[in-house]
């Protein structure tokens, strides 16, 4: 047996892998749209861990399961005896012998470290405070499907350096495109992360600065999970990050906007430009679906 594939950053696959995840997610949407059957993962088991509450990843990898002929379990951490005490290590080992893989969406990184450390089926990041890879592959088929390769290409950054910062400048790395980044003083992604991509990043004094002639504009809510008690104080820091319509005219007259939701219209957000011709975020949170398919049947395939 082949060393088991983990998903735990973007980090853990290569140039090509990426795009081959990419191409393997636009033929799933292609053989949905025509109403193929898959049932690649006939017989095959998910166990889904949830530490955190879910929308988009609860549903991609589910129906992602369930549509390739495979089979998907919710645990909600309140409902398991990780509530109770029991070490992740453990849980690990008994999931290995029972499931074919598991997703795991929780506060801390280290525990998907730990699940990972301790599993002998493919363990996948579905969010962490540190970084949302999921999110990425997604928000990479978009731009793949309506603009083409993006290396070489720039992307704004704009607001908290939260996990999905922190996975773009993954990406910029592997795909090699030039991200630039504008947040408020004290909000900057995580140093060694940055550190990694450095040849790849930009920090922007300015949100214009950072949008400035980009092919793609993107940011996240200004208050993640986990930070509900700073939301006021946010409110007040990030004022100036809001992409409204005239911050983003300052792109280039093709730029896409992206968001990885839920927004905040208002807010980070304008709703002129979330809700504008030039948004993607549907066909962005709909791609979570068919990048989920490729990413477990990547995984199993890589790992037997």
């Amino acid at each position: 047996m082949n060393k088991v594939r983990h998903f735990k950053s973007l980090l853990d696959i290569n140039k090509n892998e990426f795009i081959r995840i990419i191409k393997r997610s636009i033929e799933f949407k292609q053989e949905s749209h025509d109403n193929i059957l898959n049932n690649s993962l006939q017989n095959k088991t998910m166990a889904m861990i949830f530490k955190k509450n879910s929308t988009r990843t609860r549903v991609a990898f589910e129906t992602a399961m369930v549509t390739l002929g495979g089979h998907a379990i919710f645990l909600s951490s309140d409902t398991t005896q990780i509530t109770r005490g029991e070490d992740l290590s453990d849980t690990a080992k008994v999931l290995s012998g029972m499931v074919d893989i598991v997703m795991i969406r929780t506060h801390n990184h280290s525990e998907v470290e730990e699940l990972a450390s301790n599993s002998s089926v493919p363990i996948i990041n579905g969010l962490t405070e540190k970084y949302h890879p999921c999110q990425l592959l997604a928000d990479m088929q978009t731009y793949y499907e309506e603009r083409g390769s993006i290396e070489g290409k720039t992307v704004a950054w704009i607001g908290d350096g939260c996990n999905m910062c922190n996975s773009y400048i993954n990406a910029a790395k592997i795909l090699n495109f030039k991200l630039k980044i504008a947040t408020p003083s004290g909000f900057e992604p995580d140093h060694k992360t940055l550190m990694l991509a450095k040849d790849n990043v930009e920090l922007c004094d300015l949100p214009g600065q950072a949008v400035e002639d980009s092919d793609l504009v993107t940011t996240d809510v200004w208050t993640s999970m986990g930070d509900e008690s700073e939301s006021e104080k946010r409110k007040q820091l990030f004022k100036g990050y809001q992409i409204n319509q005239n911050l983003f005219d300052k792109a280039k007259a093709d730029a896409i906007f992206l968001h990885c939701l839920p927004a905040h219209r208002g807010e980070e957000v304008d709703a002129d430009v979330i809700d504008g011709p030039r948004s993607r975020v549907w066909q962005q949170a709909h791609n979570r679906l068919f990048t989920s398919k490729a990413l477990i049947e990547f995984l199993l395939n890589e790992s037997k």
